[in-house]
Parts: C-alpha cells; sequence; structure tokens
C-alpha cells in the first residue's frame, strides 16, 4: 500500500511536468529498435547469403591434377593437367584445360607431351531445360522475396500488439484521471460537510456517508493506479533504444487522450479486401510458396527424361589449343561421347513428380482458405468498428446527459435542495457511464487497428 501510495504521489508531482507520448513516436520507436523487427530483417539477410551460395553453382572452377611415380630408377609416369571448369546459364559446362604427360609406363590412352584441350558437355534431354543448380538459383531468388513478406508479416502482427499496448495505457490512464477527479471533488464536499457538522447545519451521518463515498472513490483511484502501473509496464516491454537495451516508461510520460478520444474514417470495404487480396504479406508469402513449388515440380519433371550428356573434345599439340585453326583440325584432333542413362520403370522419377504437383495443390488449398478467412476478418472488424463506433456516439451522449444531471444536483445541493445520498448515486451513475465509455473507446480503436492487421497494412 505504500508502495500505491508514493507511486501515486510521484504520478501526482510528474503531471506539471508531463510530456506527452505519442503513438506515431512509440510505433516509430517499435518499429526501429524493437529486437522482433530487428530480429526479421536478419532473415533477410539469411535469404541474401542463401541466394548467394545458390550462385555459387555457376562459380568457374580451376583445378589441377598432378601426379608422378619414380621407382627403382625407373620415371613410369608424370602427369599434369590444370584445368578450368565454367558453368553456363544453358546447363551446359565448358572446360578447358592443358596437359604434360609422359614416362616409360604411361598409360596409351594418354597422349605424351606437351598438349591442350577445348571442351563442351551439353544435357539434350533432362537437365538441359533445368538442372537442380538453375533451379536452386531460381528457388533462392524467390525464397528471398519470400523473405521480405515474412519480416512485412512479422512487423504487422508486432505494430498490432504495440498498438492494442498503447491504447490499453491510454485507458487505463484515462481512468485514473476521473477517478482522482472524483477523489478531489468527494475529498472538498467532505471538507465542507465537516464545517456544516461543526456549525450544526449538518447531521454527523453526513459526515460519515461523505467519508465513505471519499473512500469508494480511493479504492477505485488505487485500483486504477494500480491497473495503469501495469499497463506503462506492458508497454515498456515494445520500448527498446539503439543499443538493444529496454528501458522503463518515465512517468513524466503521458499518452495522447486526444487521439484517443477522436473517431477515424474508415476504408471502402472493397477496396480494402482488394488491397489485402494482393498487398497482404501472409497472403503473398503462400504466392511465393507456389512458385518455388513450381520450380520444384518442373525439376521433377526432368527427372522423369532419360538422362543424355553429349561430351566433345578439341585437342591440339602444344599449349595453343588454337594452333592451325582449320577443317583438318576438326576432323583428327578431337575425342566425343555420349553418357545415356535411363530407369526402366522410372518409378523414382514419376513418385517424385506426383509429389511435386500434390504440394502444389495442397498449398494452392490453403492460400484458398487464407483468402477467405482475410476477407472474412476483414468484413468482421470493419462491422465491429462500425458498430463500435454508433455505440460511442451513444455512450458519449449518455456520459454528458448524467454529467449534466450531477451539476444540477451539486447545485442543489449547495442551495439545500438535494442530499448526499443522491450526490452519490449521480456520481456513481458518471462513473459507471465514463468506464463504458473508455472501454467502448479501447474495443474501438483495437477493432480499427484491427482492420488495417488483417489486411497486412501495418508496417
Amino acid at each position: 500500500m505504500k508502495l500505491i501510495y508514493s507511486i501515486l504521489g510521484l504520478l501526482l508531482t510528474c503531471y506539471c511536468n508531463a510530456q506527452v507520448f505519442y503513438a506515431d513516436d512509440f510505433i516509430k520507436m517499435v518499429r526501429s529498435n524493437h529486437p522482433m523487427a530487428r530480429q526479421a530483417q536478419i532473415g533477410i539477410q539469411k535469404a541474401d547469403a542463401d541466394l548467394l551460395s545458390a550462385k555459387g553453382g555457376f562459380d568457374p572452377v580451376v583445378a589441377m591434377d598432378a601426379s608422378r611415380k619414380t621407382f627403382d630408377g625407373k620415371n613410369y609416369y608424370f602427369y599434369t593437367n590444370p584445368e578450368i571448369k565454367i558453368p553456363t546459364w544453358i546447363g551446359a559446362d565448358i572446360k578447358a584445360g592443358i596437359e604434360n604427360n609422359g614416362g616409360q609406363f604411361l598409360s596409351s590412352e594418354i597422349t605424351a607431351g606437351q598438349t591442350s584441350y577445348l571442351g563442351l558437355t551439353l544435357p539434350v534431354a533432362k537437365g538441359l531445360l533445368l538442372d537442380k543448380r538453375r533451379a536452386t538459383l531460381q528457388q533462392a531468388r524467390v525464397l528471398r522475396e519470400q523473405s521480405e513478406q515474412e519480416q512485412l508479416n512479422a512487423l504487422n502482427n508486432l505494430l498490432f500488439d504495440a498498438y492494442q499496448a498503447y491504447w490499453q495505457w491510454t485507458g487505463r490512464y484515462q481512468l485514473f484521471r476521473i477517478y482522482s477527479r472524483f477523489v478531489t471533488i468527494a475529498q472538498d464536499r467532505l471538507r465542507l460537510v465537516k464545517i456544516g457538522f461543526y456549525n450544526g447545519e449538518r447531521a454527523s451521518v453526513d459526515t460519515i456517508e461523505a467519508l465513505t463515498q471519499v473512500q469508494q472513490f480511493q479504492l477505485l483511484q488505487n485500483e486504477a493506479l494500480l491497473q495503469y502501473t501495469n499497463s506503462t509496464l506492458d508497454l515498456s516491454n515494445y520500448i527498446w533504444d539503439e543499443r538493444d537495451s529496454t528501458y522503463l516508461l518515465s512517468p513524466t510520460y503521458i499518452p495522447d487522450t486526444t487521439g484517443f478520444s477522436k473517431y477515424v474514417i474508415l476504408p471502402d470495404e472493397s477496396a480494402i479486401i482488394q488491397q489485402a487480396l494482393t498487398a497482404n504479406p501472409l497472403l503473398r508469402i503462400y504466392d511465393f510458396k507456389l512458385n518455388a513449388l513450381e520450380i520444384d515440380r518442373k525439376l521433377k519433371q526432368q527427372n522423369i527424361l532419360p538422362s543424355i550428356d553429349l561430351k566433345a573434345n578439341l585437342l591440339n599439340r602444344g599449349y595453343n589449343v588454337f594452333k592451325g585453326w582449320n577443317s583438318a583440325l576438326f576432323q583428327n584432333n578431337y575425342v566425343w561421347g555420349i553418357d545415356f542413362k535411363l530407369p526402366l520403370f522410372i518409378r523414382e522419377g514419376r513418385g517424385e513428380y506426383r509429389k511435386s504437383v500434390l504440394k502444389i495443390k495442397e498449398t494452392s488449398y490453403e492460400l484458398s482458405l487464407k483468402r477467405r478467412e482475410t476477407e472474412n476478418k476483414l468484413r468482421s472488424y470493419l462491422n465491429e468498428t462500425s458498430q463500435l463506433q454508433q455505440q460511442l456516439v451513444i455512450s458519449e451522449q449518455a456520459y454528458k446527459n448524467f454529467q449534466t444531471i450531477l451539476t444540477a444536483e451539486y447545485l442543489k445541493f449547495r442551495n439545500g435542495e438535494s442530499s448526499l445520498f443522491l450526490i452519490n448515486t449521480r456520481e456513481n451513475k458518471v462513473i459507471e457511464t465514463a468506464e463504458k465509455l473508455i472501454s467502448l473507446r479501447i474495443k474501438y480503436l483495437k477493432a480499427r487497428y484491427a482492420v488495417d492487421w488483417s489486411a497486412g497494412l501495418l508496417r
């Protein structure tokens, strides 16, 4: 209890130096410094790293194959073959190299002396239109774009939670202010009633009734202070600085009560639904998933085809493969071959292809369901916001009317035409109406931001 009163005293002394903590400034801090926002950015960086890794499949490769054998004073063989291999975007591999071979027991398939070659390996069936390295690169590009949508979706969810915490904090502050105002009014009235009792104008029971009202309002004030303090702690969970350190919100900061009382313009239903279906990051994630699965389907389709690779090398003496470039060179100095492989039943290829098609259907059904859920969520939140706005108008009118009645009752009481019982009844009704009004305000603002959240627009 001492802690509550000390916090209460601190808040009351801070009001004179209060600084408004606007929702836009709060959201800017969350967007820039909150760990979840930064963590989502790391997902994009990881996707960039995966894309860089996938591009490595097209890096030229320099290789060196060298060996030598000497035994009992005999030079059995020596073999030196530096080579460069260049993958291409059409699936073919170009390679070029030089050789320096010799020795007493050199294999008959190997040409002695210095030679050079320029070759090409080209798939003409499986792998011609798409192979694993090209598919990996295409999928990495798709996943890079998907990671951006995942980052936007994570930010959308984070900001929605942050907005809810802010308006909850604002509503608790408003309640605390109302209870504090009535505590002050009740205390002033108790002081006047005591003066009247001492002057013989009031009965002793009036002082007890006035004191009871003060105590009732103080209990409400203490409960509101507790809720306001806890909501401040909840809000502080979203406040981080540039050094990744969190800190408690200073008591000198108060919420934007003006923004809390404003009405917001609702977007057109058909327009925001169309915008959500095309730009909502949650739905866009499924679009990119389908793109990646389509690349996988095309790759699996290639596995049904036979593997036929054509290989051809142009050969020449010395280290200049283009020396003597003429028709005789093409007729005499070459090596070529064909690699052919085909499983007789192709069951593995057909099974993998069928699975890829089913995955696309499965994800398409999920996307259709998410689209429908998004549309219905938007309509639901739009209807809820519209209904709450109408309730707010009625509740505000009722609150003003009860305040008018209370003011009139105060005037009657000063003129001796009313009683403390009626005053207390009117005050309790005003407070009850204020509580409902603030509760509706919180629900209204949460529902309004839920519209943007379900459309994926909070960024």
